[in-house]
């Protein structure tokens, strides 16, 4: 398998595995839809009416540090590996993630980034998500799979993860690149962010390439020039170190996934992202065209 197909598989290949029974045994599929509260939208209910065949659920709310104040903080190890286990996903799986966002993609980049973290390379993004699947005319079910218990062992790489002590070095430093995939109004301070208590901006010395400019409309990704010309057009240069931040770490993970296929792996992520950084930092490191932050 190249790098680029096991970041990214295809409708077609995943109908394939599906067709030759390879899902269950050596393949193992998970929905992590998730949607910010305003959405109204409720994942469990609609994976229980339809997802693609033989899927799981994969809560990222449940399989996050939940004693954390910040939104979707990654687990213990001892908590992902418990957790993946008993979704029935061993050492040997390969796993395919996608979600059932409106873009296409959301959520899904997080968590295939997650396993890469916790040291499971075989792992994979569905391609446009279950909106391209439908799209497509494949098929889903509203049947339930409950998967045998496997174990999984882990290996963190914690030097992917970056703190609010971090980020605030390099403000000074200026050494690494930091790219933020927030949406530009959010970005910019213009348009609401949809955490409570947290009004919308940046810290200083990132540069915004937000995650839907990494979509086509069917919610696949670009083709591979078009994503090279993005990065190159935002003044990001991915041989370069790159951290990458949104709003509680979840769509950085674009950024993550998008250099991994152009051949630039380990590009780390701020986990907080902004819903720490704007309860933690002074004023002066707000940066925003709205209210900011009062002293």
């Amino acid at each position: 398998m190249s790098a680029q197909v096991r970041a990214v598989v295809s409708a077609q290949w995943l109908a394939d595995a599906i067709r030759k029974g390879l899902t269950g045994s050596k393949i193992r599929i998970l929905d992590s839809s998730w949607y910010p509260p305003v959405a109204k939208r409720d994942p469990k209910a609609e994976f229980a009416e339809k997802h693609i065949p033989g899927s799981s659920v994969f809560d990222m709310i449940e399989c996050s540090d939940r004693s954390s104040p910040h939104c979707h903080t990654l687990p213990a190890a001892a908590h992902f590996s418990r957790y993946v286990g008993e979704l029935g996903i061993g050492n040997d799986t390969h796993v395919v993630v996608y979600d059932a966002h409106d873009f296409g993609l959301y959520t899904a980049p997080r968590v295939w980034w997650m396993f890469r973290l916790f040291g499971h390379r075989s792992v994979s993004v569905l391609d446009g998500g279950l909106k391209n699947w439908l799209a497509e005319g494949r098929p889903v079910t509203s049947e339930l799979v409950k998967p045998e218990r496997r174990d999984f062992q882990v290996t963190p790489n914690l030097a992917w993860v970056k703190t609010y002590e971090d980020v605030l070095d390099n403000i000074g430093t200026k050494k690494v690149q930091v790219v933020d995939t927030r949406p530009a109004g959010r970005y910019r301070g213009v348009e609401p962010e949809p955490i409570e208590g947290t009004l919308p901006g940046h810290f200083p010395g990132t540069i915004n390439l937000p995650f839907t400019s990494f979509l086509e409309a069917s919610g696949k990704f670009l083709a591979l020039e078009d994503l090279s010309r993005l990065y190159r057009e935002a003044g990001l240069k991915l041989e370069q170190p790159l951290w990458a931040t949104c709003s509680c770490g979840v769509t950085a993970c674009f950024a993550v996934l998008v250099a991994q296929l152009l051949g630039h792996p380990g590009v780390c992520v701020y986990d907080g992202s902004w819903s720490e950084w704007f309860k933690r930092a002074s004023p002066e490191y707000i940066i925003s065209e709205g209210e900011g932050k009062k002293m």
